[in-house]
């Protein structure tokens, strides 16, 4: 999910940083903490960071990669298993 993204300059964001837990909580974005105009942090929710975390630790295994490049391409060539079906065969090798 792309959320809204905020800036605040350095001098606002040090002002603002004990209010940010509640805003983000209730409206969730990523803020760019700025600084001369140029983004140097991110400021984002610890859902959006484990998230981000979680994707990269994916990203970093081969096979996982691998498996999920095949399962995409068979549900784009409609070689998606039905779920009723994958049960009923997970069921078997239990």
């Amino acid at each position: 999910m792309i959320r809204e993204t905020r800036e605040l300059t350095t001098v606002n964001a040090r002002r603002e940083l004990t209010k940010l837990p509640e805003q983000l909580g209730a409206n969730p974005a990523t803020v760019a903490v700025t600084r001369r105009g140029k983004p140097v942090l991110a400021i984002i929710t610890w859902e959006d960071y484990l998230s981000i975390i979680e994707t990269l630790e994916i990203l970093s295994d081969n096979d996982a990669v691998e498996q999920l490049r095949r399962g995409i391409k068979e549900v784009t060539e409609g070689k998606q298993i039905p779920w009723a079906k994958a049960k009923t065969r997970l069921g078997t090798l239990m």
